[in-house]
């Protein structure tokens, strides 16, 4: 039987100009994604073989090139595209669960931020 396994990427920042507001897209926040990617490895984990799980420096590259990209209205949409994302660069992946917070959500009170998590499995 095979060991599956979490990786968990904490806290990535980017700065980017999603919201729904111009005045988003026009300022720009900073954004902040959490990824957990439950993995099922290709081969034991004794083979100590990066092939054969996920590299997550890639996988964080592939996170910033969504927030990075096109602006969406909606942080669910990031996170949703996040998630589709990693587990098709990563067939090892079959439960990817992205958080993306916004601390500079524009609502008419005080908050620490707002947040959005998509669970996707395959």
């Amino acid at each position: 039987m095979t060991s599956t396994y979490t990786i968990t990427l904490k806290n990535c920042a980017f700065f980017a100009r999603h919201g729904l507001h111009d005045a988003e897209e026009f300022l720009g926040q900073r954004f902040f994604v959490d990824a957990e990617l439950d993995v099922r490895p290709e081969r034991p984990l004794s083979d100590d073989d990066i092939e054969s799980t996920v590299d997550y420096g890639v996988a964080f590259k592939e996170i910033e090139k969504i927030v990075l990209g096109r602006r969406r209205y909606l942080i669910e949409a990031v996170a949703q595209e996040i998630a589709v994302a990693l587990c098709a660069r990563f067939p090892q992946i079959f439960r990817a669960r992205i958080t993306v917070r916004k601390p500079s959500a524009p609502v008419p009170g005080v908050l620490d931020y707002v947040q959005v998590t998509v669970d996707h499995a395959v």
